[in-house]
């Protein structure tokens, strides 16, 4: 094969190589862009849960029942009358969607773990169930004379919701409150997604407990943060 021959083959296959790696190049660009359009952002979809969480305003994570026996006295023109009750209730364990911010949900992208700090839990005021109050009383008398049952009915029943909600304050159930509420907030993170097909953790936790998430607290980011550098690039490459 000449010189002249040898040429005229290998300059077209040339082109055509070059050609090739051109618009391989650029078919590579544009998957790339396309799949970075397309592809789920953990921060985004964090972002859209805490708005959807956030609108539920209260969520109660636990509920239970108690019973409180009060007792009160009363003495009038030498006479006495006393009245015990007998008064369940129920108390219920909420968390305030309202007060979790988007600073308070951090994303560290080193380990995909979503970090959230959870609003302190609050117990709603007790529900007396009226209809299932037991009464005992003793000094028929005064009550029959005076407006004394009325009385003792008021104060007791004031003492029996103060009751209820001391015993709400019971550590095992504030720390089962707490577990209830934690695996909420993780379940309304992780299930969109899970659904989006990102694989993340999710560590949720109080604000007592911070102190154990310093470390990672300071390298996290929020994601407020995360989603407005996201958006200055956009609007950068447009």
């Amino acid at each position: 094969m000449t010189v002249e021959t040898s040429r005229r083959f290998w300059v077209p296959v040339a082109v055509t190589g070059v050609i090739f790696i051109i618009l391989g190049a650029l078919a590579w660009l544009l998957f790339a862009r396309v799949e970075n359009s397309i592809a789920p952002d953990p921060v985004s979809i964090a972002n859209a849960s805490l708005t959807n969480m956030q609108e539920q305003n209260r969520l109660t994570v636990f509920s239970a029942s108690y019973n409180a026996t009060v007792t009160t006295t009363l003495t009038r023109l030498g006479l006495s009358a006393r009245k015990t009750l007998i008064v369940p209730g129920a108390v219920r364990y909420e968390l305030d969607l309202a007060k979790l911010g988007a600073d308070d949900v951090r994303w560290d992208a080193r380990d995909n773990t979503l970090y959230v700090e959870i609003p302190a839990i609050e117990i709603a005021r007790p529900e007396v169930h009226i209809e299932q109050i037991q009464t005992y009383d003793d000094g028929g008398i005064l009550m029959a004379l005076t407006d004394a049952e009325e009385v003792l009915d008021q104060a007791n029943r004031k003492k029996g919701v103060d009751e209820l909600a001391k015993q709400a304050q019971n550590p095992v159930q504030v720390r089962l409150a707490r577990e209830a509420a934690r695996r909420a907030v993780r379940h309304n993170f992780a299930v969109p997604l899970q659904a989006a097909g990102v694989e993340a953790k999710i560590d949720a936790f109080f604000p007592y407990e911070r102190s154990r998430y310093k470390e990672r607290w300071d390298y996290s980011r929020p994601i407020r943060e995360v989603l407005a550098e996201q958006q200055k690039k956009r609007e950068e490459a447009q």
